[in-house]
């Protein structure tokens, strides 16, 4: 055999972004080893494996497709004898594909992560953030192996590990008459033009706030991205509901937003950990299970304001 894992993985990255540009962002290596390294497999394996389109980077030959399924079940072989090495000599090591929930990732990803690979420096996460539903789907193809999102939906088949609640509240700018209110009711919204998240589960979740209380909102538009509605919010287009929480009182464009609690009872979500009901998890897995209940909770959560700090504030 005259070609390396690494080889593989080049590959693997080439073919799942379609870009020898993007591979190299993903793998933090440079171009000329990703290409250099998809040639040297073409010729050992006297096989094209892409096509190459000029100005529209790379897709799959027929012969690249099969065997793209058989270079990832390659990788997952080698990646498994790390986990019965780590199961052997009781060690933690070994590499987890982990999904985040786009809403919060940016805030708890790169904390809890940092904080893993350091307490336990033989070991290594490949990060996807996506919406709920692609990444329970992802989980399920075992495209992943454990995923960070919210309750709102755990079919049968998957295990769900609560770590912390977020309660919903109004988002406005600063200078909307909401921000000086201590609370305010879903029936003081209604007539207030709503700029809603648009993500599958979520904007389901907001909308049956309303619609438990008989009330429809106005919605004035809708994003998928909550970087751009916290900066509409904050330039004064109307509110938003959300649940997360960021330290940052800042939109994008370093205007201020305000959180205002929701007055009444309202269901939280819950952060929790998704993993497939399968058997005995590796000690690779239990240990980041355990970390993640070690370091998320009501009273600590990377990134945000904890909700219990916030309960704290309402009573005093």
């Amino acid at each position: 055999m005259r070609y390396t894992l690494r080889q593989i993985e080049y590959f693997i990255a080439t073919a799942e972004t379609g870009s020898i540009t993007l591979a190299s962002e993903r793998l933090n290596i440079s171009q000329p080893s990703i290409s250099t390294a998809i040639t040297h497999l073409e010729e050992e394996l006297e096989t094209q494996l892409f096509v190459r389109h000029h100005a529209k980077g790379l897709s799959l030959t027929p012969a690249g497709r099969v065997l793209l399924t058989e270079a990832k079940r390659l990788v997952d072989q080698a990646e498994h004898m790390y986990t019965v090495a780590s199961e052997v000599n009781d060690k933690v090591r070994g590499q987890i594909s982990l999904g985040c929930m786009v809403t919060f990732a940016p805030m708890i990803m790169p904390e809890l992560s940092h904080s893993f690979t350091s307490a336990f420096p033989a070991t290594r996460i490949v990060q996807t953030v996506s919406d709920h539903e692609g990444l329970l789907d992802k989980l399920q193809r075992a495209e992943l192996d454990i995923v960070l999102s919210y309750d709102l939906l755990v079919p049968e088949g998957f295990d769900f590990l609560p770590l912390a609640s977020l309660p919903p509240h109004v988002l406005v700018g600063e200078a909307h008459p909401f921000a000086r209110l201590s609370s305010i009711a879903l029936e003081k919204l209604v007539s207030e033009p709503l700029i809603l998240l648009d993500l599958p589960l979520s904007r389901q979740y907001f909308l049956d706030l309303f619609a438990k209380q008989g009330l429809e909102p106005t919605i004035a538009t809708r994003s998928t991205h909550q970087d751009v509605i916290r900066t509409m919010v904050a330039n004064g287009y109307g509110y938003t509901l959300a649940n997360v929480r960021p330290k940052s009182q800042l939109a994008m464009d370093g205007r201020p937003v305000t959180r205002v609690p929701l007055s009444g009872e309202h269901k939280p979500v819950v952060i929790g950990v998704i993993s497939l009901q399968s058997g005995r998890k590796s000690r690779l897995l239990e240990a980041f299970e355990q970390h993640c209940k070690s370091f998320v909770s009501d009273a600590y959560i990377p990134g945000m304001t904890a909700p219990l700090l916030d309960r704290r504030r309402s009573v005093t």
